[in-house]
């Protein structure tokens, strides 16, 4: 009776919303066949609050029972729900499925308030279904230090997965999980490229096989926060020391992008500079390109040549 009546509590009041004794006498004969007393109804609600529920009750005629509190707020269970459904690694199946799940931390009135976040609109999501079941394998080798083996796809012109590495597994050693954007993403040692490499959860087949095999001991220089600064979008490419000259007004995008520790120098009255240690790639071109002038490439002569390059092309 005890668990019937914090169940009925949880479920069906709130805040906004309460039971009456009688509502509660009569929804234990009616829904659970327990024949209960109101006196009975009050002294449980005592052991329920004594066990930390934060019960409120009205004393009139008919007491009125609420549970006033919990352990989410309706506007933090929004923001999991928004984050769920926005989440492209996620895919449209699971994200209704958990939405509903996290509904029911909510009573019965305030869930419907969250049915309506379960999709963003025009978001392209992930059809891997495994992914939850991926993130958690690595993140279990992450904790007891071993190796993973994994297979990994790229999709062909004919929108056909096809198996990297000749079809062979890839033998990693993860040493974090990183939501980095829209995506998810395993960084760690990969044994085929004998360094530091990044995979996307997403593109890994089916859930990794945990090796007997210790980890590769993560490298002493190796800093994940610096890491994930460098890389534009988890790409891969050689790392450069470039000096970026910047419009006054994109400083906002520049903090978004390096973080508020970024050394910033007056370069005019209209513009800053600033050097950074950068993954020079397709995609680090594009983010300059998107400034329409507003950041200029600076030094070396060579990244700014390749830059020239890529426009003509």
């Amino acid at each position: 009776r005890l668990l019937y009546i914090a169940r009925t509590l949880y479920e069906r009041t709130d805040e906004d919303h309460y039971l009456t004794t009688r509502q509660l006498v009569d929804i234990l004969k009616t829904e659970y066949n327990l024949p209960t007393h109101r006196q009975t109804i009050a002294e449980e609600i005592k052991i329920l609050q004594l066990m930390g529920m934060d019960i409120d009750v009205y004393k009139s005629t008919q007491n009125r029972i609420k549970l006033v509190s919990r352990k989410f707020e309706q506007a933090e269970l929004k923001l999991l729900i928004d984050a769920v459904a926005s989440s492209k690694f996620i895919s449209t199946q699971q994200s209704i499925q958990l939405t509903e799940k996290l509904g029911e931390l909510a009573s019965c009135y305030k869930a419907e308030e969250l049915k309506r976040n379960i999709l963003v609109e025009g978001k392209v999501k992930t059809s891997n279904k495994k992914v939850p079941l991926i993130i958690d394998a690595v993140n279990n080798a992450i904790n007891f230090n071993r190796k993973i083996a994994f297979c990994y796809f790229h999709y062909n012109e004919k929108k056909k997965k096809v198996l990297k590495n000749d079809g062979k597994p890839y033998v990693f050693s993860p040493y974090h999980l990183v939501w980095n954007g829209d995506f998810y993403y395993m960084v760690g040692w990969s044994d085929k490229h004998e360094k530091i490499a990044t995979f996307r959860i997403d593109r890994v087949k089916e859930v990794p096989e945990i090796l007997e095999d210790q980890a590769v001991k993560k490298p002493k220089e190796f800093d994940i926060n610096k890491h994930i600064n460098e890389a534009f979008h988890m790409f891969n490419s050689e790392k450069e020391e470039v000096t970026l000259v910047c419009s006054n007004d994109v400083i906002d995008a520049i903090i978004d992008k390096f973080g508020e520790k970024v050394k910033v120098k007056k370069y005019s009255d209209s513009f800053f500079e600033i050097t950074e240690t950068i993954c020079v790639s397709n995609v680090f071109f594009a983010w300059v390109f998107g400034f329409n002038g507003k950041v200029k490439i600076q030094h070396p002569e060579s990244v700014k040549n390749r830059y020239m390059n890529l426009l003509k092309q």
